[in-house]
This record gives structure tokens, sequence and C-alpha cells, in this order.
């Protein structure tokens, strides 16, 4: 394995850095020409389209869409068998997840001007969301956490789960996830049909106000192509991490958060930023030495070769500074004073700080959001929180007093644009007109 390093002080740096970071974002047209058939097809049929495709892609037998659904019982059932250790993990997480996004409930709020006039904002959270979640031998109980809770905290009334169950194999942590998120309703089913289905609505799936939650690239392009119909979350790109060390910390240690990236797949990216040549040496021999402990050992190899790099940089300042133009998905401040350091970081999806903090804990459990803005996207996004399934409505309620002063200046301003029946309609309520 040949891993990329790369220095600030080569002539070349900025023109490799950009090359490390491209990804090819480009919609397969393969890809979208088979979901655009099946989103209209589901739109036009309906449950005998979504049951149709189940049925070929995950070889189900249903023979309604209504077979597909779990009831609360079973999800109960999953929780109550698990083993205690699976169970307590996933009530732990589940609570710090919910205590974290708690904090971020927007409130209502508005205040009266001096002639009677009162203006504000009213807060309100989405009528029915939706959750999808990979399914089969894959088990993503996280997902679940990540996506629900928010929306729950939220007070979003109904939560709809579809998860994709080949050959009739149901994940029971998956499941029993849903348990303890209270998500209202799941069904079995999956890929660009179940999209489709929470987006036009069917005859047994309710039609939701937005899909959240990772898929495949026929789910990714389906959640393209209903965007507008329905809110999305965000179209995902590879996971990232890029970790910022002064040196100090065990090169094993790092070593292995960048694997904890670069096992995901392939196009996952893994960068390392250090102003201390000699780690970044150790670094690199604990790579070699650790990989081949690693079951995905293979996807690590190729991630770390392709789309990886050990960054030798002047001092952390200039670490700083790189980051904010990469602004990654995950960040690792692996230093002494890392809060302090935090202050310089503009563009990061979630920082981790300090030698004790390593990206996986906030996969898992530490709390905030890990459904976070990649591909350089954290210059413009937020992670997924809380926030995503509410909405703002504008509140105006002018005083017959206040008429007098806005419908001047309103209709001055609309015969300037030539719209007239704007400016008669504030006009009217002036006393004098």
């Amino acid at each position: 394995m040949n891993i990329r390093k790369l220095s600030t002080k080569d002539a070349s740096f900025d023109t490799d850095l950009k090359a490390l970071l491209a990804f090819e974002t480009a919609q397969d047209d393969s890809i979208d020409v088979v979901v655009a058939n099946i989103l209209k097809d589901v739109k036009t049929r309906g449950d005998a389209a979504v049951l149709e495709y189940t049925s070929r892609f995950d070889k189900t037998n249903a023979s309604n869409l209504a077979e597909l659904e779990i009831t609360q019982a079973e999800l109960q059932a999953a929780l109550n068998g698990l083993p205690a250790d699976q169970r307590d993990a996933l009530k732990i997480a589940a609570e710090r997840v919910r205590s974290y996004h708690e904090k971020q409930l927007m409130q209502s709020w508005s205040y009266t001007e001096a002639d009677g006039t009162l203006l504000g904002q009213q807060v309100t959270s989405l009528d029915r969301a939706g959750l999808y979640v990979p399914g089969g031998k894959a088990a993503y109980p996280s997902s679940v956490l990540m996506n629900a809770i928010p929306a729950k905290v939220a007070g979003v009334k109904e939560l709809i789960m579809v998860v994709p169950t080949p050959n009739g194999e149901r994940n029971q942590l998956v499941l029993a996830a849903a348990a303890v998120c209270g998500v209202d309703r799941v069904f079995c089913i999956g890929g660009a049909q179940a999209v489709g289905a929470l987006a036009y609505g069917t005859q047994t799936v309710p039609q939701v106000d937005k899909v959240v939650g990772p898929g495949n690239a026929y789910v990714a392009a389906a959640k393209r192509r209903v965007f507008g119909v329905v809110g999305i979350d965000m179209v995902a790109g590879p996971s990232e991490i890029l970790v910022i060390c002064d040196g100090k910390t065990n090169p094993d240690w790092v070593a292995m958060d960048l694997f904890s990236q670069a096992e995901h797949d392939e196009l996952a990216q893994a960068i390392l930023l250090c102003p201390d040549a000699d780690f970044l040496e150790k670094v690199s021999a604990s790579i070699l030495k650790l990989v081949e402990e690693m079951p995905r050992k293979d996807i690590i190899r190729t991630s770390l070769t392709d789309r990886g790099a050990l960054i030798k940089v002047r001092d952390l300042d200039e670490a700083a500074d790189i980051c904010n133009y990469i602004a990654p998905e995950h960040l690792e401040l692996s230093m002494d004073e890392p809060l302090a350091f935090s202050k310089k970081i503009k563009h990061a999806g979630a920082i981790f700080m300090g030698k004790n903090t390593c990206e996986s804990l906030g996969d898992y459990c530490a709390g905030p959001n890990h459904v976070l803005p990649t591909s350089r996207t954290a210059r413009f996004s937020s992670p997924l929180g809380v926030y995503d399934f509410q909405k703002r409505s504008s509140l105006i309620m002018v005083s017959e007093a206040g008429a007098q002063v806005l419908g001047k200046v309103a209709a001055t301003l609309a015969y300037g644009e030539g719209l007239q029946a704007h400016a008669r309609s504030a006009e009217y309520r002036l006393k004098n007109n």
C-alpha cells in the first residue's frame, strides 16, 4: 500500500490538494434512467408497482403491501430479544442522542412595536417524515437513532420507516432501534421504489413531507429526483475524516482513526495534517502494521491509496487554513488545547476534540448527529438536527396606526415596481385615502 505523502512546501501542493479532494458527483446516467422509470411507475400505480419491484429486487413473496408492514408488537419483540448488552447499549445511545437534540428545539417568538404592530415567527413541526434505513445483512441501528430521534424531538406526528429485507431477512437490531425511537410504522421495502412510495404516497404507504436517511446509488438518485415534491436531508458523498495532530498522540491511535472512515468503502477519504515529519512517518508505519489485522483491509488499502494522504504542514495555523478549505465531514483535533484551536475552524461537519475523542464515538453514542455534510458542503451545510424537522412561519399583524406608516412606504415601492394593485391595496388602509 502506498499512501500519498504531501507537503505544503511543494510548489504543486495546491494543485495536488484539489486533485486529492476531487470527487465525481455527477449522477450515473444509467442509474438515473432506471430510477426515473421506477418513480414514474410508483407514482402512477402505487402499491402494485412497489410490490412488483420489491418482489423482483428483494425476492419477497407478499401478495399485498400490507403484508410487508411490521407491527409494533414485532418491533418490541425484536428489542426484547436482543442480548442484554446490545439492548442496554442501544438505550444508552438513544438517551444521549435525545438529550443532545432536545437542546436544538426552536421556539416561536414575537414582539410588538410602539404602534401596536406585532411581528414574529411561529415554529411548527413537520406532520410526517420518512426514514430510509439500509437493510439485509447490513445493520445500521445507529442510522435509525440519528434520523428518528431528532424527528421525534421536533414533534413530528408520524414517522414512517422503510427498510429492505432481501430474501425476507429482517435485521433485529434495526427493528429494535425503531422500537426504542418510537417509529410509528415500518415497511419492508427499499430502493428507489421505497423513496417513491414515501414521496408520492400509495394506497398503503402514506405520503411524507421529508425523506431522510442513507442508501445506495439508486436511493440517492431517487432522493434527488423527488426533492421539491418532498424535502430531503442531503445527498451524501463518501465518508471523510481529517485529523489534525500536533505529533504527540500514539501513532497507532491516529492510524486506526484514519481506518475508521477508510473501511466504509473504497471512495472514503482519510487525511492527516501534522507539522512533525517524524510523526507522519510513524503513522505511516502504523498504517502498514495495523492494516493487516483489519477484516476490511482490502477496502482500507484501496481507500488510503486512492484518496488518502499524510500532509506535512508548516504549523498548526496552516493546518487550520487547509482544514477550512477542505471543510471535512469529520474533523479530529488530536492535540493539546483542542478547544482553543477549534475557534480557528469555520467549516467542518463535526469537530472531535482531544486525543480521547475518536470519531467512532460520535457515530454511535456521544450525542450529536452523525448525519453530516460531505464533499466540502460543510462550507454551507450543517449536521442533521431537530431544526430539519421544524418549519418557520412569519407572523405579521399590523395595527391601524402601523398601516398608515407602512402603507405609504409599501405603496411608494410598489409604484416603483409597476405593481399598481399592490400599491392600491396598501393605500386602501390609509385613513385619508
